[in-house]
């Protein structure tokens, strides 16, 4: 079948939804199907696959559910955008966050097949935007013939504002990448002393602030233990921890900033203990499953969208948001005991097993061929 894959957000800057698609159209063109990428993408991007169609090369950064998507906001993009569903003839169109600005909307104004949405964000207090635009968006929504969601915690805030039938299909990862025998440590941390690893940008709902202010508790317990600090953030972003760990003379605190993708798996591999400090705002918990597929024991915020992904007590710890004793009791309580942190990452890797890519593409790929089955019996009204 002929696939289009749409994203809000530029491509392929690093993001949570930025690598579900991704990985979608990876197993679907295995499996012998034609995808298209439609997306933002910037005239500077790098590394561009050569089945995205870029729609909007001017990129705004938006604050969005405590982050900053980066979008595009031109009005330019509908016309290319009502001409390139004409000329391609899409069997599905899997529009990813089908209501953010502007590019799924307009995709869903202009098409005239099988459309299927993908609901990613989660948010706890009011979304005063939905509230607003909500009525106004309605009928774009009445378009898609299925609506997905990666966890109840998306679901419970879509289903807050547009009431209706969702599915759950969850986020995947590449359970080989991060856990298969050929990963190994990084050699400048693997030297016998405990390590602490945090992955993701240094924005507030991240929590990375709880995370440094209990490392301090932790060292007195554990003097040579180390914190690393691995993503996609800016040297200005880093700067008030980086004074932070100076004042209080935690040498041990390693800003390591952007890894490859190849490198990334071979941090979880280093790492004793693995550690998600969010304060919200999180629908899923990718770098949980990926600490889990490497074999790691898990300190996280116990957060509905942590919660959906790891068992208190079973993969890892779950521990009050924004609480950096906690944090701090936690991790020193997994470090005290390799026993217990053996017996958590084994479980970690057995649960995800059941999130490899393949398994949950193929997921998705049942409700496409359920739709098209639909519409050939003529159950299934398409514009």
């Amino acid at each position: 079948m002929k696939i289009a894959l749409v994203t809000p957000y530029e491509y392929p800057y690093p993001g949570g939804v930025t690598e579900h698609v991704s990985h979608l159209d990876r197993c679907f063109r295995e499996w012998g199907h034609e995808v298209k990428i439609i997306a933002p993408c910037s005239e500077d991007a790098q590394n561009v696959p050569d089945n995205v169609i870029r729609m909007g090369k001017r990129i705004t950064p938006v604050p969005f559910g405590g982050s900053i998507s980066r979008l595009t906001l031109s009005p330019r993009i509908y016309r290319p955008v009502k001409r390139l569903l004409r000329e391609e003839q899409f069997d599905i169109i899997h529009l990813h966050e089908p209501l953010m600005p502007a590019l799924p909307l307009f995709v869903l104004r202009h098409s005239k097949t099988i459309n299927v949405g993908t609901f990613h964000a989660y948010r706890e207090s009011r979304h005063w935007g939905l509230e607003t635009v909500g009525p106004l968006l309605q009928p774009l929504l009445e378009k898609l013939h299925a609506r997905i969601c990666v966890s109840e915690a998306a679901r419970e805030l879509a289903n807050r504002y547009f009431p209706g039938e969702y599915r759950i299909i969850p986020n995947g990862i590449d359970v080989q990448h991060f856990g298969g025998a050929h990963v190994q440590p990084i050699e400048r941390y693997n030297d016998g002393r405990p390590n602490i690893l945090f992955v993701g940008r240094l924005e507030k709902r991240k929590g990375f602030r709880y995370l440094i202010r209990a490392f301090p508790y932790i060292v007195q317990a554990f003097p040579d233990a180390r914190l690393i600090v691995a993503g996609a953030y800016s040297k200005e972003d880093k700067e008030p921890f980086v004074r932070y760990a100076r004042m209080l003379h935690l040498n041990s605190v390693k800003f390591v900033g952007l890894v490859s993708r190849e490198e990334l798996p071979r941090y979880y591999k280093t790492c004793d203990v693995f550690c998600a400090p969010s304060i919200g705002f999180e629908s899923f918990g990718i770098v949980l499953l990926e600490a889990m597929a490497a074999g790691k024991p898990i300190v996280a915020s116990n957060i509905p969208g942590y919660r959906c992904v790891l068992e208190d007590g079973q993969e890892g710890i779950l521990v009050e948001p924004e609480n950096e004793r906690a944090l701090a009791e936690a991790i020193i309580r997994l470090l005290q005991n390799p026993t217990l942190r053996q017996e958590m990452g084994e479980r970690g890797r057995r649960k995800a097993a059941r999130y490899d890519w393949p398994i949950i593409a193929r997921q998705v790929l049942d409700v496409y061929e359920e739709l098209l089955q639909q519409k050939a019996e003529g159950k299934l009204y398409v514009e």
